[in-house]
C-alpha cells in the first residue's frame, strides 16, 4: 500500500481527533529516526499505524485474541493494552503490513518491554510527547528527549507506572518488565 492509501485507510478507521494524533506521532517519530539514525520510512509508518486499532471494538479485539491463540492474561486489559499489543494484527490483516520491526513498535508502544529495539523505543517515546499531547509534566516528558531515547523511555515508564497506580489501575506485565530494564538502568548511570 501507498503511504496515501495507509493514510485514507487510517482516516476512515479513526476519529478525527485519534487521525490527526497519529499524523502528528508519524512526524515526531520521523524526527526522532533521523537523530537516532533509524529507518525515516519504517518509523513513519509505525507512528502513523501505532493506534490504528484504538478505536475497534471489544469484541473485535476478543476475536482476534482467540483467532491468534494469545495469551490469554490478555483478556484482563483492556483497549490501552489490546490496541498494540493485538493491533499489529488487525494492521497486518487489514493494510498488509508484514514488516516484523514495525509490528513490533506498535505492539509495544504502550506497555514497552523488556528489550525494545530502537524503533520500539522511538514510537514508545514519540507517542508519548508528540506536540499535541496536552497532560501535566508534558514539558518534561519532551525535554527528556533531549537527554537521549532510553532517558525519554525512563521518563516515561516512571510517569506512566505512578499515573497507574495513582488511579489504582492494572499494570500489564510487559510495563515492569521495561522499567526494570531501561528506568532502574537510568538511575544506575
Amino acid at each position: 500500500m501507498t503511504h496515501q492509501q495507509l493514510v485514507e485507510k487510517l482516516r476512515g478507521q479513526l476519529s478525527d481527533y485519534r487521525f490527526n494524533h497519529c499524523l502528528r506521532v508519524e512526524q515526531t517519530a520521523m524526527a526522532l529516526a533521523a537523530e537516532n539514525g533509524v529507518d525515516i520510512t519504517q518509523a513513519g509508518i509505525a507512528g502513523l499505524l501505532h493506534d490504528y486499532a484504538k478505536e475497534k471494538s471489544d469484541a473485535a479485539f476478543k476475536a482476534m485474541i482467540a483467532k491468534h491463540q494469545l495469551d490469554p492474561e490478555l483478556l484482563a486489559y483492556g483497549n490501552n493494552i489490546w490496541h498494540g499489543e493485538v493491533g499489529q494484527y488487525f494492521i497486518s490483516e487489514e493494510l498488509g503490513v508484514t514488516d516484523p520491526e514495525i509490528l513490533s513498535a506498535i505492539a509495544h508502544h504502550t506497555s514497552g518491554a523488556a528489550q525494545m529495539s530502537t524503533l520500539d523505543k522511538i514510537i514508545f517515546v514519540a507517542d508519548y510527547v508528540e506536540p499535541g499531547r496536552d497532560y501535566p509534566g508534558a514539558a518534561a516528558a519532551r525535554a527528556s528527549v533531549a537527554a537521549g531515547l532510553d532517558a525519554a523511555v525512563a521518563y516515561e515508564l516512571d510517569h506512566t507506572l505512578i499515573h497507574l497506580i495513582d488511579k489504582q489501575q492494572r499494570v500489564y506485565p510487559a510495563m515492569f518488565a521495561a522499567y526494570n530494564q531501561y528506568g532502574i538502568k537510568q538511575e544506575e548511570h
